[in-house]
Formats: structure tokens, sequence, C-alpha cells
């Protein structure tokens, strides 16, 4: 009988055993969503019908429209392809963003296995409310553009097994080897996510000339028939390399018995419109047509996918037949106009907006109309015009819109400050000039987010175990105090009497390299016997900014031979005594041939710094505060890039040298010296009469300096402003419309 009862005990262990690892492999394939079923037994969950997008939900087909936002592959400290962001990550945000009012998440590449496995099993435990997603595949871009040939071989099989890479990926089939340096994921996808994806967005925007390159070399290339896909007559040769690739992405999936609608992604330069105001030739200069493509035989269908921003190209601003139409406020929108114009150019299929928004950033790239810059907004600002933009998606009868994005992403770079920083640290540290990394919703913030608020209180400075305290001695100061994060330097004066911005200004030149001003009228007679890179003045709101030493402006260095006016010599002189204001490039000077019409240079100033209060639970707050002042306490922050700093984790700043290839060198500094004066009825405080003999020994003054950090950066994740208003705005929107106002009405 023991032998009986041991044995039927190792059965029963070896039973449990084997039923255990046939769960652990089998769980991932044991998905129960609502879908129908093809004659053939292919599953089918969104299809296309018409102009719309439809859900097989409730045993019925129903009407959907795609409230999404765009998710990036990476967080603070990390590039595209490092293995970062957690499964309690994504947990986390996948219910933010349900909760938000979104219900797709749109991905641009093959995501880490963490991703597709932390979907699964969000909504194993949501099967009632799943959490959908757009897979995108990425095209070689690089290689496309270096090559200006999509039919090169090489290019044509790279980009086929990525398409076959993403399917079995996204199934749970397969392991896939990880290239960090190229951002490409990998590891080893067991998890079937494949139920709960909403549809396919195959390629990325395509460079104009590499398609009319395409087009040219191919014009005779045959009609492509695919099994799945084709392309319509009169497609040019790109248009018939994407019909291809679009099959292929078909051809892959129907074997693991799924079929989602396709699209190929495009953006506002390659569509089918023209823009007879945009200055730019290369900007209307070919089409990419997805109605020259069609579903042969694709039960779930065809969608067209579109990246439209209000601020670019630059006919959004300048082009007359594209402020047609006007908004609920009465005002003449061309985004609005041209979401009408595109939406009629594809009468028979559904249209997405698969990129749209604003960044809420100090840096400014691009100008739009109504205020919907590409930066200088603040959270709350930025907010309001996402939801405007959605808004107008959605009410000119759009399938979908997919807000860009859902976290910042301090990697990334953008046309205008790339040549200031370098490019291998940019992950590292918060740059806010760079509007690029600061499309999100969810802030990522620098590392003392938290601990510091500047509102002139003195409190959260006392708590502070890494501030410093900078001995220097000048007129109305009594206290000094510094400390630093990833994104920004911090200062802390105890002043000796209460400031009146509105009769007074505070100055704070800064000293990083040797070489700049040493005189200047703002300095109201003093001298100094090292020169200042950059001067911050605290005063009113119309005059609280930084500024720059004329010949350290770099600005000026970069684009003097591009389409600023002529400099006038005196300013490149070491100690010139000219502070120039702070700029940022917005777009090249436009000439004929390259331009249709001569368009003059054009910058904006960035070195505006906002009184106001950086207290995310204030209802006053303004995330662009940069300082405060209550009483004798005054606090500010300074974005290190208007210091000068390429990359503040390594102390590297950028020097006088002359700029080689369009590229600035950097010197290794040991710090920042503060150099503070009050000017009161423009007088410098302490120094009344003459102007002293001798001059301000700013070599003597204490040095502000840290220790750089190499790869590891402390941040803070927290909803931003427009996280909220975004919140409202997509919980108004429950399905599809049908537009009433077209072009021109």
């Amino acid at each position: 009988m023991r032998k009986r009862l041991k044995l039927l005990i190792k059965i029963g262990f070896f039973v449990a055993i084997v039923a255990g690892a046939f769960y652990y492999w089998v769980r991932p394939l044991l998905v129960r969503i609502e879908s129908t079923t093809l004659a053939s037994g292919i599953h089918v969950k969104f299809k296309t019908e018409g102009t719309n997008v439809e859900e097989y939900t409730n045993e019925a087909w129903q009407p959907y429209f795609a409230k999404g936002i765009n998710m990036g592959a990476t967080i603070p400290g990390h590039f595209p392809g490092e293995l970062a962001i957690s499964q309690d990550d994504y947990a986390r945000w996948f219910g933010m963003i349900q909760d938000m009012g979104a219900n797709v998440i749109r991905v641009y590449t093959i995501m880490m296995p963490e991703f597709y496995e932390a979907l699964a099993k969000y909504n194993m435990k949501h099967q009632k409310d799943p959490l959908f997603f757009l897979q995108g595949i990425w095209s070689p871009e690089e290689q496309l553009i270096e090559g200006q040939d999509a039919f090169d071989p090489k290019i044509k099989s790279k980009f086929e097994q990525e398409i076959k890479d993403a399917v079995a990926a996204v199934y749970g089939k397969t392991t896939l080897t990880p290239e960090p340096h190229s951002g490409k994921a990998g590891g080893v996808y067991k998890y079937n996510a494949g139920p709960y994806l909403m549809g396919w967005i195959v390629g990325t925007e395509w460079d104009p000339k590499m398609v009319k390159g395409t087009n040219d070399a191919h014009a005779d290339t045959p009609d492509y028939a695919g099994k799945y896909f084709r392309n319509k007559p009169g497609a040019n040769a790109f248009e018939k390399w994407l019909a291809l690739m679009v099959d292929t992405a078909a051809q892959t999936e129907v074997q693991y018995g799924w079929q989602h609608p396709m699209a190929f992604a495009n953006w506002v330069t390659t569509d089918p419109i023209a823009h007879p105001g945009e200055p730019l030739v290369e900007e209307d200069l070919v089409s990419v047509d997805p109605t020259h493509i069609e579903a042969a035989d694709w039960e779930a269908g065809y969608f067209a996918s579109y990246h439209v921003y209000p601020y670019y190209p630059d006919f959004f601003a300048f082009d007359k037949s594209f402020q047609e139409m006007t908004n609920s406020k009465g005002e003449p929108d061309s985004y609005l106009t041209y979401l009408n114009k595109l939406k009629a150019a594809h009468p028979n299929i559904p249209v997405m907006v698969t990129e749209y928004g604003v960044p809420a950033s100090l840096g400014v790239a691009h100008l739009g109309t109504l205020g919907r810059d590409q930066g200088g907004h603040s959270e709350q600002q930025q907010g309001e015009i996402d939801a405007d933009l959605l808004q107008e998606i959605h009410g000119s009868g759009y399938a979908g819109a997919i807000l860009f994005t859902w976290q910042d992403e301090w990697f990334k770079k953008t046309w205008n400050t790339q040549r200031y920083d370098e490019a291998d640290r940019r992950a590292y540290w918060y740059n806010t000039l760079t509007n690029e990394s600061f499309f999100g919703v969810l802030g990522m913030f620098p590392g003392k987010d938290e601990a510091i608020h500047i509102d002139g209180d003195a409190a959260d400075w006392n708590k502070l175990k890494d501030k410093k305290k900078l001995d220097v001695q000048a007129p109305g100061f009594e206290e000094i105090w510094a400390t630093h994060d990833e994104g920004y330097l911090y200062v802390m004066a105890k002043l000796s009497e209460p400031f009146d911005p509105s009769k007074e200004s505070i100055y704070f030149g800064t000293d990083t390299l040797p070489g700049g001003n040493r005189h200047g009228p703002e300095l109201h007679g003093m001298t100094l016997d090292e020169g200042l890179e950059t001067l911050i003045q605290l005063s009113d709101d119309k005059k609280s900014r930084m500024t720059i030493a004329s010949n350290y402006d770099i600005h000026a260095r970069l684009y003097e031979r591009s389409g600023l006016p002529d400099i006038d010599p005196k300013e490149k002189q070491d100690d010139s005594g000219i502070f120039k204001p702070w700029k940022l490039a917005v777009n090249y000077l436009l000439e004929y041939p390259d331009s249709r019409v001569n368009h003059p240079f054009g910058d904006v100033d960035v070195g505006i710094l906002e009184r106001g209060y950086s207290d995310p639970s204030r209802p006053d707050y303004n995330s662009k505060a940069m300082w405060q002042v209550q009483g004798q306490v005054l606090e500010m922050r300074i974005p290190w890039m208007l210091l000068g700093f390429s990359d503040p984790s390594s102390l590297s700043v950028i020097n006088y040298m002359p700029q080689s290839k369009n590229k600035f060198e950097v010197t290794h500094v040991k710090g920042v010296r503060f150099v503070p004066w009050i000017v009161k009825n423009d007088q410098v405080v302490g120094r009344e009469g003459s102007a002293p003999a001798q001059p301000v020994q700013v070599s003597a003054m204490p040095l502000y300096t840290w220790q750089g950090w190499e790869d590891k950066v402390n941040y803070v994740e927290r909803p931003k402003q427009s996280y909220y208003i975004m919140k409202e705005a997509l919980q108004q929107i429950h399905g599809p419309v049908t537009p009433t106002q077209q072009p021109g009405s």
C-alpha cells in the first residue's frame, strides 16, 4: 500500500510539473477576445468599411474611432534598443493611458519582448475593455536616403525581413538578436499580442528625393499584383514597391491565423495634395498616394495613415489657399482646411492622423499659425492646443487621431540644437531647448523636480544635502546657494532687503571660459578682471531674460553665412561689451531656385525667463517658470544649454574656437562662477559715485562645480497638465462623425 501511495505521489508530482510547464509555455496563447471568423478560419477583430474602421463587438460590427497615443521605446538615461522599460513600467502606463481615455497605443517598431508580454497580461485582466495597439514596421530609413533607390536588392531584402520579424514578434513566435547601436530590439518573443492588434503601419516618413529617385530609376517597373494587395493603374514605382511591402505584411500575418487593417506611414511632405504656397520645392516634390494601392483579397481592409502637425511644412503659415476654413472660434485655420482637403483626397478609405501635437518646451523649431508653434509652450498651453487639434481631426471625419506622444524622450534631437550638443550624450540630460524631447504628456523631469520648487521659499533648500554655499561678497546679497540636476543649475539668494522687480534689477553674470565681456552697459560702470559668457537680468516680466556675449553667440556664429543679417565686426571681438539675445533658428533663408519664393531667415528669442511657480500642485503652476522672488528670497533655475553647455554630465561647454564643418568644439570646464549685482535707480547697489578703479575680481570668486555623471540619471515621472486636459478631451469622444463643413464653406 505504501509503495502504491509513493508511486501515486510521484505520478502526481510529475503530472503537476508537466502541467505547470505546459501552462507556462501555453499561457501566452490562451487569449480570449471577441472576433469574427472567416470561412477560411482566419480571425478578424477590426476591419475597414467605407471611410470608417469597425470593431467586432457584442456580436456585431460597430464604428470605431481610434483615440490613440504614440509610445516611444525608452526612458531617460537610455537610447532606443536598450533594455530599459520594465513590465511594471508598461503595466502602470497602460492603466494611465486607458484612464486618460485612449483606446489605442501606436508603436513605431519592434518593441522589446516586455512590451508585448505586459500588454497581453494587462489585457487578460481587462478582457471586457482591452487596450489595443497599432504596430509600426520601421523601414531601413538611412539606407533609403543614402541609396535613393527603394528597389535596391539589399534594401528590399532588409525591409522584407523586418516585416516578417515584426509579425512574428507580435504573435510571440520568434527570437531576435538585439542591435542596441541601431535601436533594434531583440530577445525571446513568446507572448501572443496579436489578438489585441488594431492594425499595421508599414514604414516611416518617406524622403521625397528618395521617392523621386526611385520613380525615375524604375519608371518602367511592372504593376504589382500580390495575393492580398496590389497597386492600381497609374501608381508610380515607389507606390508599387509599397504595395509589395504591404502585401508581404499581409502574407506573413495570415500564417498566424489573423487579419488586421493595413496601412503605410505617410506625412504631409509626400501627400497627394498640391501646396502652391509652399516655399520649399522639396516639400511639394512628389506624392505617395495611398489611394493607388488597394486590397485584392483582405477582409480586414486598408486605410491611410498620416503625420500632420500644424507648423510643418511652412505652407501652413504662408499659403493663403490653406486658410479658407474658419474654426469654432471664427479664426482662419490652415490646419482645419488641410484636414478637410486631405480627407477629400481619400474618398473611399478611412484616414487616420497617426501623429499630431505640440511640445511643452522652452525651445522652438518652427512657427505655426494661431500660436501652434513647435515648442515654446507651457504644459497647459500644450494640452489646450493638443485638445483643439484632436477636436478638429475628429470633427473632420477621420477614423482616428493618435497623439504624439506618451512619454518625454531625452535622447531625441532637433535640427536647430543638434549642432550645439553631443550626440552620444543626449540621453543623459534634460535639454529643454530641444523641443523634440518634450512632446510627451507623461513628463520625464530632471531629478530635483520634486525636491526644489521655484516659488521664492527657501524651505526646500534647507532639506537638500548636496547644495553648496557660494562665498560671494556682493552688496545686497546675504547668502547665495547653488545646486543642480540633469536639467538645470539652481540658485537661491537671500537678499539684504525685499526685492521689487518694478523698480530694480538683479543681475547674475556667469563665467565658464576665459574670455567674454568684462564691461558693458548692463554693468553700469563696473569692469571685471575676467569676462562673462552669459548674463541673467531679473526685473519686470518684459525684461527678465538671459543674454549671451556677442563674440560667444553660437547662434550668430552658426548662421552668419546662412541668412542672418551682416554682423557688426565689433560683435566678434573679445570684450565687445555687447550682450545679444539668446536665439534659436526657426527657418533657413529660402531663395530661388531651392525655394519657389524668397523668404527671410527666421529666429526666436528663447532666453526669456518667465517669473512664476514651478510647483505642479499649485493652481498657478507654470511649467516654464524660471524664477520667483518672495520678500528677500530669490530662486531661479537656469537651463544648461543657455549657459553654453553641450553636455553638463561631463562639464562640457562650447568654446570660442571657430566651428569646424558646422560642428562646435567643446572644452571640459571645472564649473561656473556667478557674478551678482543689483541695479537700483540706474546705479549698482553698493557702488555709488564713480566706477571703482580696480576691476571686480571675478577670477577670485568661488566656483560652483560638480561631479559629472556618466550614464546614471535621476528623473521624476509625472503626468503633465496636458495629460489631464487631453483626458477631458478624449473622454468626450465616443465614435467617428461625418463632417458637415467643406473647404471654403
